[in-house]
């Protein structure tokens, strides 16, 4: 419900932003308590993907029983290109565009500026060393890398036709299905710092939600349960402009799951 508040306030077309746009109906603060009527679809590759967790896998399928209790008819569906092509689809087209819009950062015209005396390249060359950590530098070499001359074909513009086939695999599905369920992450939150040294392990862990990015829909993520004493995420991913039903099936089942937030450990 408070995501409902808040989209409510933040919705809409910005003048100052081209990228926004006008709602097709205005924000609904949902009130369900069933989901009489939704039909959920439940992507094999997105639950079945390796590497979740078992915990994480028992409190998704309790979600999912519990949808159908909720009145809501639940069958199997199939997204095989957008979960082999997803993640490398998203980390070729993502870190090119950062590494085209932060081409303009140089610490002159915006943004914190490197002290000392030098030129304008030379005081470009230290904002941008010490202005961006490990992870922004490794995505922009690699951005850069992608739209090198002799290799934007092969890479980036390859990864924008991925991406159309991952739209139109996601639409084909929202022809029969309201909904798509499945994890948030193949695990439960890890200790802070335990992949950095291991940036694949890192990427992996968001290889359930970046299908719907790459396709460009709304999703919504719930917790469902516990693990290792941790909560486990439901994703609910829908077509364009139906925030309003993500929240009133995250509503029905966050009230029938009666998930404490708060766990016992911290009363």
């Amino acid at each position: 419900m408070d995501c409902a508040f808040l989209y409510s306030v933040i919705a809409g077309r910005d003048p100052r932003d081209t990228t926004t746009v006008e709602l097709p109906s205005s924000v609904e603060v949902p009130e369900a308590v069933d989901l009489t009527g939704l039909r959920v679809g439940v992507p094999v590759q997105l639950n079945e993907v390796e590497g979740i967790e078992p915990g994480v896998k028992d409190a998704v399928r309790r979600a999912i029983e519990l949808c159908e209790e909720l009145g809501a008819t639940v069958d199997t569906c199939e997204l095989p290109l957008s979960v082999e092509y997803g993640l490398a689809c998203y980390y070729l087209i993502a870190p090119s565009e950062a590494s085209s819009n932060l081409a303009r950062y140089d610490g002159v015209r915006f943004g914190p500026r490197a002290e000392g005396p030098g030129g304008y390249f030379e005081i470009s060359k230290r904002t941008r060393d010490e202005g961006f950590g490990d992870e922004p530098k490794r995505r922009i070499m690699l951005g850069t890398y992608a739209l090198s001359a002799g290799y934007y074909e092969a890479f980036y513009g390859q990864a924008q036709k991925v991406r159309t086939v991952i739209g139109r695999e996601h639409a084909a599905l929202f022809e029969r299905f309201d909904v798509l369920v499945s994890p948030t992450s193949p695990t439960v939150a890890f200790p802070l710092g335990a992949r950095t040294q291991d940036p694949l392990a890192m990427y992996v862990s968001d290889i359930l939600t970046i299908p719907s990015n790459m396709a460009g829909l709304p999703g919504l993520s719930i917790p469902c349960g516990l693990s290792e004493g941790l909560p486990v995420g439901l994703q609910l991913v829908g077509p364009q402009f139906s925030e309003n039903t993500l929240f009133r099936a995250g509503h029905a089942l966050e009230q029938a799951l009666a998930f404490d937030v708060v766990p016992e450990r911290l009363r």
